[in-house]
């Protein structure tokens, strides 16, 4: 398929009343692809957040599609929300230790290539606090600096381990020591094939 037929299957997938975070719809999806405005309508659809009905089809989709427009950063980006789909959504709150008090001297990229542990309140058979890797990627800024704060996505390695997490729990992170940051988680979602049936008690972890 070519990228105006791509990107129609996608918008078929996006429910009638769904709306991303600038209010826009797979009308208006459909209107800019009738002009020809490829990127508009790619970016309106990477605009959907959560991952309550976003399928990997119709994220293979729009990747597929950034592919044939060579937008690499898209690419990467759509990558990581299909893993979300997958393996559930992590936002938090991230504060990095000052440089002058033991934490790190260079920025937070905002890519999703750094991959630091965390302690996440899990205990190990020896009774010591587990680490967990989790990648980090920067929302609305491209870098956090030495020092700073910001909002970031996590997508941990290994996700089961991260469900009895939920939203006001603070984590650690971990380059070396001292603990290199703090972060307040502030949204977790469930990936759709594990939510809870009707009536189920509900377990702490939300995504």
């Amino acid at each position: 398929m070519d990228v105006p037929d791509l990107l129609r299957h996608a918008a078929d997938l996006v429910p009638a009343d769904e709306r991303s975070d600038a209010g826009l719809g797979a009308d208006d999806v459909r209107e800019y692809l009738h002009h020809h405005e490829w990127e508009v309508a790619l970016g309106i659809l990477e605009d959907f957040d959560g991952i309550r009905w976003q399928t990997v089809r119709f994220w293979g989709l729009l990747i597929e599609a950034a592919q044939q427009m060579w937008l690499a950063n898209d690419v990467a980006w759509l990558q990581w929300r299909r893993s979300e789909t997958l393996h559930g959504l992590i936002r938090a709150d991230l504060r990095l230790v000052a440089p002058d008090a033991g934490g790190r001297r260079s920025p937070i990229p905002g890519n999703g290539q750094l991959r630091p542990m965390w302690s996440i309140h899990r205990t190990a058979t020896e009774s010591h606090d587990e680490l967990h890797v989790a990648r980090i990627r920067v929302e609305s800024a491209p870098e956090i600096p030495p020092g700073g704060h910001g909002p970031i996505r996590l997508l941990p390695l290994t996700p089961s381990h991260w469900r009895h997490l939920e939203p006001g729990d603070t984590l650690t992170m971990h380059e070396q020591n001292p603990v290199a940051a703090t972060a307040t988680i502030t949204q977790i979602e469930h990936p759709p094939h594990r939510r809870r049936p009707p009536g189920q008690t509900p377990c702490r972890w939300a995504g």
